[in-house]
């Protein structure tokens, strides 16, 4: 075992995504996922069928993100895996794949925290992608989760502030539910927002002390402003969808940003570093753009395909508590409610 040739494979399964990547001492050879489009029906992620659709396509996938990086399975050292935070389910079909497999190939088990992961995705060898500094504040925002957070080092993470109710990705998802847009809301709100005015409706920002985030209050604000507009007009919408879009946007845009200039200036960090999901969006990713010049921030945004729920960015955990030989046992268990 060498620390020239290192392979890991790396599993995520923690929602609703089927994720497997093969990574070559930092390098991503491989990043092979299967969404499943039959939550789209419902309006949302439905845990069991999560889980049944995970089962589908473990197998599949893995094989595929073997097959792409061209290696033998004999050739992996270690097989990382998010342990959580995640749906129980879904958590439980990763978790119990990579231990099998890694006792089948008898190699070590890494386990991953899904959102450490988002954060050191930035650490992936990528041409074109400058990698953040220590210390940096690393903001995630994803479906489930919004928060911000102090990394000292890989590992030595501080959660200073996150949402108290709603993360970012449900704000959207609950407010295009409410327009009447289809799942997932997000870049279909991203989309509309671009073609209307961010200033036409006022939504009002929620009152939370120090770093924390509420985004519920938002979206009933949302909802009881569209009940009282088609009151008096039911084509309110359709008249207006990018104007509403963008002003829904533009507010939510507005507390991140709030929150970020303030952990900026407590902390005194002004390398910022954003991850998961919901940083794909194209007016959080120019509002960092205007930060960089209005607040003196250095910001850094992985490849997209990072961005999202992935298994390159468990296997980069892996590879870095590899280097350190921080292995688990066989005994392991998925915990839905992992803590950084």
């Amino acid at each position: 075992m060498t620390s020239e040739n290192i392979y890991i494979l790396g599993i995520e399964s923690s929602c609703d995504d089927t994720a497997a990547a093969v990574i070559h001492n930092g390098k991503i050879l491989s990043n092979v996922i299967a969404n499943q489009k039959i939550h789209e029906a419902y309006g949302g992620v439905v845990p069991e069928l999560a889980s049944r659709a995970h089962q589908q396509n473990i197998v599949p996938v893995v094989d595929q993100a073997l097959k792409k990086a061209n290696i033998a399975k004999e050739q992996l050292q270690a097989i990382a895996f998010t342990r959580g935070p995640g749906l129980m389910g879904s958590l439980l079909v990763g978790t119990s794949f990579a231990k099998s497999l890694a006792m089948g190939l008898n190699i070590p088990l890494i386990d991953v925290n899904h959102m450490q992961a988002h954060i050191l995705a930035h650490f992936i060898d990528e041409e074109g992608f400058n990698k953040p500094p220590f210390p940096f504040l690393a903001m995630t925002i994803s479906g489930g989760h919004t928060q911000i957070v102090k990394v000292s080092n890989y590992f030595d993470m501080e959660v200073i502030g996150e949402t108290i109710d709603d993360a970012v990705g449900e704000a959207y998802d609950k407010s295009g539910k409410i327009l009447g847009l289809g799942y997932p809301a997000g870049p279909q709100i991203d989309k509309r927002a671009q073609l209307g005015n961010p200033k036409a409706f006022k939504f009002t920002k929620p009152k939370v002390a120090g770093l924390n985030f509420s985004f519920s209050g938002l979206k009933t604000a949302i909802l009881y402003f569209i009940q009282k507009e088609t009151a008096n007009n039911p084509n309110f919408v359709d008249e207006n969808i990018n104007d509403i879009c963008a002003s829904i946007q533009y507010t939510i845009i507005g507390i991140l940003m709030d929150k970020l200039k303030l952990a900026s200036k407590q902390t005194g960090i002004k390398h910022i570093a954003i991850g998961g999901g919901v940083s794909a969006n194209s007016g959080i990713r120019q509002a960092l753009k205007t930060g960089e010049s209005k607040f003196g921030w250095t910001t850094y945004v992985p490849k997209f395909e990072f961005t999202t729920d992935n298994a390159a960015m468990i296997a980069i955990v892996g590879y870095l508590k590899f280097l350190e030989n921080d292995f688990t046992e066989q005994d392991v268990t998925a915990s839905a409610r992992l803590k950084i």
